[in-house]
C-alpha cells in the first residue's frame, strides 16, 4: 500500500525546474533531468491570435513572416514583456513533456534575474501559475548556475558567478546559501547581435537580420585577438539600391563591433568586485570568476576578464544548461535548498 502511495504521489506531483531565458527555454522534471531545450519564440497569427508555432519551429520563422503571422520573443532583459505570449509557451511546452489528466497539474520551480522587480517575479509566477502550474516558486539564475556547477554554496566561502545570458548579465558573490553580492544588467547576448547588425549596416550599407547577426557571432565572433584571422560570407539587403548583396567579414571587425557591450559587461564586474567584502574578495583571487551562460563561449571573452580583473576564469563544462541543472537539484533536494528561494512579498495567481 505504502509503495502504491509512493508511485501516486510521483504520477500526481509531477514537479519541474524551469530555465526561462530570454533567448531559451529549458525544463528538467524531477527524476528524469532536462527534458526540453527550445528558444523562446512563439508565432501568432494576429487576424485571430491564434498561436501557431513555439519554440524551434518559431525561431525559424523570425524575420521571414508576413503581415498575418508574428513571430516574436515575448521575453526580453530577462523579463517578461507579453504575459499571454508566456503563458502559451509556457503551456505549449509542459504539454509536451507531462501527461496531463485530472492531477496532473505540476509544482514549478522557475529561474529569474537575480535583479528583476517583484511586480516582474509577480509576472513569472502567475504567467506559470496560468498555463497550469499547481505551485510556483523562483530561484535567482546565480544561485541555480552555482548550484549546477557543484560550489559549495553553503559554506562561508566566496563564489563568483557571472552568468550571461540571451537578455541579461547576472554578476553575483555567493556565500552561506545567499547572495552578498549582486549586479543584473540588460547587457548580454542579444545586445551582441544588436551591435553586429548595426556594425554592418554603418560600415557596409547593409541590412542584415537578427538571426544572421547571432551567426556570425557563433562562428567569427571573438573579443580578444585570435591566432588566425576568421572570414565569413554574410548575405543581406543592400541599404542603397534595396537589392540583395553578399559582403565577407573578418573576425577583426567582429570584435571591433563587440567592443562596446563586452565592456559594460566588464565594468560591470569591476563593480561588483568593489562592493565585495575583502574577505570574499580574498576567496574569489583564490577560486576565480566562474562564467556561465551561451555568454561565456564567446571566443576570447574568458580571457579577455582576466586581463582586466587580474583574476582566474573558468569556463565551466556546462554553461548552457548550468542554470537548468541547478534548478533541478535544487528541486530533488527541496528541503535542503529551500532557504535559497525567493520569497514573494505580494500574492500571485499560484496556489
Amino acid at each position: 500500500m505504502i509503495q502504491f502511495l509512493k508511485k501516486f504521489l510521483r504520477f500526481w506531483g509531477n514537479e519541474v525546474a524551469v530555465d526561462l531565458g530570454t533567448a531559451h527555454t529549458l525544463v528538467y522534471i524531477k527524476g528524469e533531468g532536462i527534458v526540453l531545450n527550445e528558444p523562446s519564440v512563439v508565432a501568432v497569427d494576429q487576424t485571430t491570435g491564434k498561436v501557431l508555432a513555439v519554440g524551434e519551429e518559431a525561431k525559424r520563422m523570425l524575420g521571414k513572416t508576413h503581415q498575418g503571422i508574428l513571430a516574436k520573443r515575448p521575453m526580453k532583459d530577462g523579463v517578461i514583456t507579453d504575459f499571454e505570449l508566456v503563458q502559451e509557451m509556457l503551456y505549449t511546452f509542459l504539454a509536451r513533456i507531462i501527461k496531463h489528466n485530472l492531477w496532473a497539474n505540476p509544482r514549478a520551480l522557475i529561474a529569474v534575474p537575480s535583479g528583476v522587480t517583484e511586480v516582474e517575479r509577480r509576472a513569472v509566477r502567475d504567467s506559470a501559475a496560468s498555463a497550469g502550474a499547481r505551485e510556483v516558486m523562483l530561484v535567482a539564475e546565480p544561485i541555480a548556475a552555482a548550484v549546477g556547477i557543484g560550489l559549495p554554496i553553503e559554506e562561508p566561502t566566496g563564489n563568483m558567478i557571472v552568468d550571461i545570458g540571451g537578455g541579461t548579465t547576472e554578476i553575483a558573490v555567493i556565500a552561506l546559501s545567499g547572495i552578498v553580492t549582486n549586479s543584473s544588467i540588460r547587457v548580454a547576448g542579444d545586445e551582441m547581435d544588436e551591435a553586429i547588425v548595426q556594425f554592418i549596416r554603418e560600415k557596409y550599407r547593409i541590412e542584415i537580420g537578427q538571426q544572421t547577426a547571432e551567426q556570425i557571432k557563433i562562428q567569427i565572433g571573438n573579443v580578444f585577438p585570435l591566432e588566425e584571422t576568421r572570414h565569413m560570407e554574410v548575405r543581406g539587403r543592400d541599404l542603397v539600391t534595396g537589392t540583395p548583396k553578399t559582403i565577407e567579414v573578418t573576425s577583426n571587425e567582429i570584435r571591433e563591433a563587440l567592443q562596446p557591450v563586452v565592456l559594460q559587461i566588464v565594468d560591470a564586474i569591476k563593480r561588483a568586485l568593489e562592493n565585495t567584502p575583502a574577505e570574499l574578495v580574498a576567496d574569489v583571487i583564490d577560486r576565480g570568476i566562474y562564467m556561465t551562460g551561451g555568454g561565456a563561449l564567446l571566443r576570447g571573452l574568458d580571457s579577455l576578464i582576466k586581463e582586466e580583473t587580474n583574476l582566474p576564469v573558468r569556463v565551466v563544462d556546462n554553461p548552457l544548461e548550468c542554470v537548468a541543472l541547478g534548478a533541478g537539484k535544487i528541486l530533488e533536494e527541496i528541503d535542503h535548498y529551500r532557504n535559497v528561494l525567493i520569497q514573494s512579498k505580494v500574492p500571485s495567481l499560484s496556489r
